[in-house]
């Protein structure tokens, strides 16, 4: 692995970050993965079986728990999983202020630190508090990138083959919009082994494969009484991935739209191309007039959360430097 390939990930000892650092170091993904937690006795443990499962697997990964902030320096790339977790019948939005708080201060040390790094933001409410650090960072709009469409397309691919019962690991499935309850599920672009699902399934089908994908975060709150860990975790590990290797896959990710989908100054999920220098490309797919306006829809939520930031003059000097 290339000796640049440092990775950081802020709030590992939470399960989301914890999984993110686990899923890097098991694949052999970095030649260093550090943990950043309030809780530095916990990162340490964590730290120490994560390298013990390394060892078992014999990769070259070296976990390792962060004294302080300094210890990011020289990251290519840090994962902000810091924040509060949604509870049951706690909508991603109540988070909003909590957690611009943490991203937040977050971020202001990761630019002090790691001020070359790419960010990858996964604290909710997700596309907000990507816009958060991008503000927050000053960094150019490739290098911060919010996780979102690859789980939101991985839940979408499972129901799909739950309906089937067949094509397992051959569904790929397209999921654009926001991280949350305006998510837009894109049946005309998911396959199966290439076949189009709306030759599979029926509209009724369809619909509740959509339904099930866009309830599919709240689902697992309700069963477990906190937010998910392995899909997150694995999706945003995932992006690492594609950047560290500077594979150019393309993947649905948060990323700040500038006229691309007629819409400017707003993140939301859309395809982009993952590479060494993070965003690298936004594709625009053609979309029916209904699918359109449900993204527009969706950015328009997004922007109201902004907006509530923005009238509490939330990016002022003031507040900059309260945080």
């Amino acid at each position: 692995m290339p000796k640049g390939s440092k990775v950081s990930i802020v709030g590992a000892g939470g399960n989301v970050g914890s999984i993110v650092a686990y899923s890097i170091a098991m694949q052999g993904l970095a030649h260093e993965v550090i943990l950043v937690d309030r809780d530095k006795d916990r990162a340490k443990g964590k730290a120490l079986d994560m390298n013990q499962a390394a060892a078992a697997l014999r990769t070259h990964s070296v976990v390792r728990a962060a004294e302080t902030y300094e210890d990011i320096a020289d990251s290519k790339v840090v994962v902000i999983t810091a924040g509060f977790p949604r509870k049951p019948g706690m909508s991603r939005d109540d988070l909003l202020f909590a957690n611009a708080d943490i991203v937040s201060e977050v971020t202001e040390n990761i630019v002090q630190h790691a001020p070359d790094s790419i960010i990858i933001v996964v604290t909710n409410p997700l596309d907000t508090m990507t816009y958060v650090a991008l503000k927050r960072s000053g960094f150019p709009k490739n290098r911060v990138i919010g996780m979102a469409g690859i789980l939101d397309g991985a839940r979408m691919t499972h129901f799909i083959y739950e309906k089937l019962k067949f094509g397992a690991g051959q569904i790929r499935a397209t999921v654009i919009g926001g991280h949350g309850d305006y998510m837009v599920p894109l049946p005309r672009y998911s396959t199966v082994a290439g076949i189009p699902i709306t030759d599979l399934l029926t509209p009724q089908e369809l619909q509740e494969v959509i339904d099930l994908t866009k309830n599919g975060g709240a689902q697992i709150v309700k069963l477990m009484g906190t937010s998910a860990y392995f899909a997150p975790g694995k999706a945003t590990a995932i992006m690492v991935e594609a950047i560290l290797k500077d594979s150019k896959k393309i993947y649905p990710c948060s990323t700040l739209l500038e006229g691309e989908y007629g819409v400017h100054g707003i993140p939301n999920g859309v395809p982009v191309t993952l590479g060494s220098e993070g965003v690298e490309d936004i594709i625009e797919l053609q979309l029916t007039p209904k699918e359109r306006q449900e993204f527009e829809r969706s950015v328009q939520s997004v922007k109201e959360l902004i907006d509530i930031l923005e009238k509490q003059d939330y990016f002022g000097e003031k507040k900059s430097k309260e945080s």
